[in-house]
């Protein structure tokens, strides 16, 4: 029911990829829901199915996490902390992209369970904070993955 400009401009800077305004056509959103559609299988066609750098590999049509040939063991949200991050590799995600990517959109609060999370997936990939190999800490804004050389 929000149509002002300003509503428009906070919801897209906020990560919505589109915006529709009531009242709308049925055919409207059919045709929106097609563009991101068409939008996803392009990037699942032209998406790599592995990333790979200094050593850990992470293979996404497996599902499967290897450092130098070992495989590594994560929990279902580690992993879908780790895909996220790779996916932005050398861009910076911010803290609250990864809680709504990670754990949904109500999670903004829960900021103790990204740091935590972070620091498990950091111990398995053996991974220092201070000298960082895969995860870079942005003070106060996020996490940027290593983009591949």
């Amino acid at each position: 029911a929000r149509g002002q400009e300003q509503d428009k401009i906070r919801a897209l800077e906020n990560g919505a990829d589109d915006y529709l305004t009531k009242p709308f056509s049925l055919g409207e959103l059919l045709a929106r829901i097609k563009v991101a559609l068409r939008h996803v299988q392009r990037l699942k066609d032209n998406g790599e199915s592995c990333y790979e750098v200094n050593g850990l590999k992470v293979d996404f049509a497996a599902r499967r996490i290897t450092m130098g040939g070992d495989e590594i063991h994560l929990t279902p949200t580690e992993y879908k902390l780790l895909t996220v991050l790779v996916k932005n590799a050398g861009k910076v995600v911010t803290h609250s992209q990864l809680l709504r990517e990670v754990w949904g959109k109500y999670s903004a609060e829960h900021n103790t369970y990204l740091r935590i999370h972070t620091q498990h997936l950091r111990e398995k990939l053996k991974d220092d904070a201070l000298n960082p190999h895969f995860i870079i800490t942005e003070p106060g804004i996020g996490y940027r993955f290593m983009l591949a050389s």
